[in-house]
């Protein structure tokens, strides 16, 4: 038995002790004082129930049973109805015992099961804490693993980009050092030189643009206006396809960005548009609010072949293309730009009908003045 046990039920032994010393040593014609040291024993029967449980509550009951039945039967023998009223207090005594003793030991039950239930809480937080830690190294190392991959396969594919002009910069360089080339001939071979030069510049500019973060400078910016200036610029181009290329704008809410950035995304989908249309055909830039997703929405409409099913998932893909001379960073740039503002683009086509090319822009609270 502990010895926090031994202290309590030494102390419940006193204190009965002295209840009943107290009924012994007092007078018979102080009745009231009797009355108040009879509901005392209830004192030392509750707690022995309390830290003991039933045999406890019990066992308490009894040791005031036993000591408190003498002093009934041999002072207050004479008084048959107060002898009745004492016994009858005396069965109360053991049934709260008992009852007090009982609910204590449930209660003591549902307290053990609560504390191995949270023992048990404990121990799952623990176990999910770990797996969780193990989980996210496991990410960390697959994030890392697929950014290596994706830097392997475009270090390849760059490789691959410069590997061509590379070879016809060389080629060239090797014609104009054999004797007996003419003059002509050579203009012609310096003009390929720098056109190939001028092709390898444009493949690393936009592998680095694409690859490294530029910071961005946002400010204020009308969406319209920015897209009526690439119109104007570009009108040129079109004209010389025989494409009619038109600004369909709608009122919007000022926007919050970097125009430059902006600027160079609209351009090149708008580019990319005149280049698949067909002469003859239009491209529609316009402008509308969205509600429902609650940004403003940009439609970039051409009527070339369209976008097959397969290259749909693909064309915002580094180096991706389906044109001979480009190099498959545009859209991937483009991308990038409108999802540093906190936008997205999509695509719709069906082949033969044309593409629509949709940029949704958040519409943001303006910085306070």
């Amino acid at each position: 038995m502990k010895k926090g046990d031994l202290a309590r039920g030494a102390a419940l032994l006193a204190c009965v002790v002295g209840i009943s010393l107290l009924h012994y040593l007092t007078p018979l014609r102080l009745a009231m004082l009797h009355d108040i040291f009879q509901r005392l024993y209830y004192i030392p029967i509750i707690l022995s129930a309390y830290w003991f449980g039933f045999r406890g509550g019990i066992g308490c009951a009894i040791l005031v049973t036993v000591c408190y039945a003498p002093h009934i039967l041999f002072q207050w023998g004479g008084h048959l109805a107060m002898e009745m009223e004492k016994y009858l207090e005396v069965l109360l005594y053991n049934v709260v015992g008992g009852i007090t003793g009982f609910l204590s030991e449930q209660e003591r039950s549902r307290r053990e099961q609560l504390q191995e239930t949270a023992k048990g809480l404990e121990e799952s937080y623990r176990q999910l804490q770990s797996q969780s830690e193990l989980i996210i190294s496991i990410e960390e190392q697959l994030r890392r693993a697929e950014r290596l991959s994706a830097l392997g396969e475009l270090s390849a594919i760059l490789a691959h980009e410069i590997r061509n002009p590379l070879a016809s910069i060389r080629g060239t360089a090797e014609i104009l050092m054999e004797e007996g080339t003419s003059a002509a001939s050579r203009g012609e071979f310096l003009g390929i030189l720098v056109k190939e030069s001028d092709r390898l510049n444009r493949v690393v500019e936009d592998f680095l643009r694409m690859a490294r973060p530029e910071p961005t400078s946002k400010k204020e910016c009308d969406l319209n206006e920015e897209l009526a200036n690439m119109v104007t610029l570009l009108t040129a181009e079109a004209r010389a396809g025989k494409i009619t290329l038109q600004l369909i704008p709608t009122a919007l809410p000022q926007f919050v960005g970097d125009s430059e950035k902006l600027r160079q995304a609209f351009m090149n989908i708008i580019l990319n548009a005149i280049q698949a249309s067909p002469a003859g055909g239009r491209v529609t830039v316009k402008t509308l609010l969205n509600p429902e997703r609650g940004c403003i929405e940009i439609r970039f409409t051409d009527t070339g072949p369209g976008v097959a099913p397969e290259a749909v998932g693909e064309i915002f893909e580094p180096f991706f293309t389906t044109k001979g001379s480009g190099t498959g960073l545009g859209l991937p740039i483009t991308k990038k730009i409108i999802e540093s503002h906190g936008g997205s683009v999509e695509v719709e086509s069906e082949p033969g009908s044309g593409a629509t090319f949709k940029v949704m822009l958040p519409i943001a609270e303006l910085p306070a003045h």
